[in-house]
């Protein structure tokens, strides 16, 4: 360990850290635009300037330089927030800025962009300049899922280090030099193909990379983030699902806008994912958006949850060789509750609730799984897994099949066998299976699922069950309840 001075008081750093590590690992804040904890250090933006004392200097005597790229030596003496180091920074957000539209009332980085925070904290002061801001492209095409403004770019260079460093594709570049510098992505459409291209949304720290399906649609202080995890794959990738605040509801428009997944962003997880996930946890309000079930049935029948749990009850309990295909997306709390109720009364077999897609990335050394469900190893704890051949798990008398969660088709079940359904979207399966219970989905409950490592996730409720739909625990709870008894 190295001992150094941040601001008058003594600290420690690792030898191999910056100032700029050496300072957040102490708790002390020094801005930046282009520095980025798992991306390589460029020093272009030049806001981290802090100053630097030799012994016996006084504060506003050293030098400055870039805390981001400078190397933290023993018994070094560092300022952050001299007046010096406040005077080039208010000098550099001045040329940071030169030809920045300034446009934060039209733009969607309001509220959450470092350039808007460092001009209130350290500039504060209109242009110096009299001279016409160069224009450059608004609303580039950069792929068909972002869209660029090149007049807000601060060629930070976080996105193209991105593209080279992490996700590989070498997609992005800088092309042109000096003010007429743009960001353009390579020829051959690699950007464009990049199942990660949307993490650069959130590395830009200003509005000039802006998702499409999130574009103009709401104000960020009118939304939360609620703590999720995305039910992609097997990695379980710790992500944020922004809905609309309740004290901001709309009331003039359709209310279901107050219910609607309105953008997904990674959560930080070093043990799963780290600050990154793919475009598929992106785009995770194609899922739970589908048209929801909220209606029991008997035979296709409309009917009351109650007298469904009654039918339901009376075949379990007439049943002589009953299975039971378990939800591979269902989360621990609902494994458990099935293990404590029904379980021990079926043979058990876990099933795959989603496949691949025909088009979809299987697998690759960033974070993407081949295993498209996100709580296998938490149900096969409980089960062993379907086998390849579904129907070598249905003994010739099977005479009851419990089906818990969707991918898995009636045509494979054997043709006496009476179906108890647990599903949560409008399919044909329902109005087949002799007991439908229509179920919540995890955005309506809190739980927690195991990746394929063994590292347990935890996600909470955003939204409120539809009316007549019920959680599986409590389900599960009144099937083994006696006849009669209410969910």
């Amino acid at each position: 360990m190295i001992d150094l001075f941040i601001n008058g008081q003594a600290v420690q750093a690792e030898e191999n850290q910056t100032v700029m590590q050496a300072a957040r690992a102490n708790g002390v804040f020094i801005p930046y635009f282009c520095w980025h904890p798992k991306l390589s250090v460029p020093g272009n933006c030049r806001i981290c300037m802090v100053e630097v004392a030799s012994e016996g200097q006084a504060e506003g005597e050293g030098w400055l330089d870039i805390a981001c790229n400078m190397p933290v030596t023993r018994g070094m003496r560092v300022f952050t927030d001299s007046a010096r180091v406040r005077a080039r920074r208010k000098e550099t957000l001045q040329f940071i800025t030169l030809n920045h539209p300034v446009d934060c009332g039209i733009c969607d980085k309001a509220g959450e962009c470092t350039l808007q925070d460092y001009h209130y904290e350290y500039n504060g002061s209109p242009s110096v300049s009299l001279e016409p801001k160069v224009h450059a492209t608004k609303h580039f095409a950069l792929s068909e899922r972002i869209v660029l403004d090149n007049e807000r770019c601060i060629l930070c260079t976080r996105c193209v280090r991105f593209t080279h460093e992490v996700s590989k594709t070498f997609s992005l570049g800088v092309q042109n030099r000096g003010d007429h510098s743009l960001i353009r992505p390579v020829e051959d459409g690699a950007f464009e193909r990049d199942p990660y291209s949307d993490n650069v949304i959130d590395l830009c720290p200003v509005g000039a990379l802006l998702s499409r399906p999130f574009l103009h649609r709401a104000r960020v202080w009118y939304l939360q983030a609620t703590p999720s995890v995305c039910p992609g794959c097997e990695r379980g990738c710790n992500i944020d699902i922004w809905h609309r605040k309740s004290e901001w509801r709309l009331k003039a428009l359709d209310a279901k806008q107050n219910a609607r997944i309105d953008r997904v962003t990674p959560r930080d997880n070093p043990q799963v994912n780290g600050p990154w996930i793919c475009n598929k946890g992106r785009d995770l309000a194609q899922v739970f958006e589908r048209a929801r079930a909220e209606q029991a049935l008997c035979k296709g029948q409309a009917t009351d949850v109650q007298d469904a749990l009654d039918r339901a009850r009376v075949l379990i309990q007439a049943a002589r060789r009953p299975v039971a295909l378990v939800s591979s997306w269902a989360s621990n709390e609902e494994l458990a509750a099935f293990r404590a109720t029904l379980a021990p009364r079926f043979d058990c077999f876990v099933k795959a609730d989603h496949q691949p897609a025909p088009d979809e990335l299987l697998q690759d050394d960033l974070l993407i799984r081949p295993d498209k469900n996100p709580n296998t190893a938490g149900a096969v704890a409980l089960a062993a897994p379907l086998p390849a051949d579904a129907r070598q798990a249905f003994a010739s008398d099977c005479d009851l099949v419990l089906v818990w969660g969707e991918g898995f088709s009636f045509a494979q079940l054997p043709p006496q066998a009476r179906i108890i359904y647990l599903n949560s979207w409008l399919q044909p399966e329902n109005g087949h299976a002799d007991v439908f219970l229509p179920i919540s989905v995890m955005t309506e409950r809190r739980g927690h699922y195991t990746n394929f490592q063994g590292v347990v996730s935890a996600f909470e409720a955003g939204f409120k069950k539809p009316a007549g739909v019920q959680d599986a625990e409590t389900l599960f709870a009144a099937l083994f309840a006696d006849p009669g008894a209410a969910p």
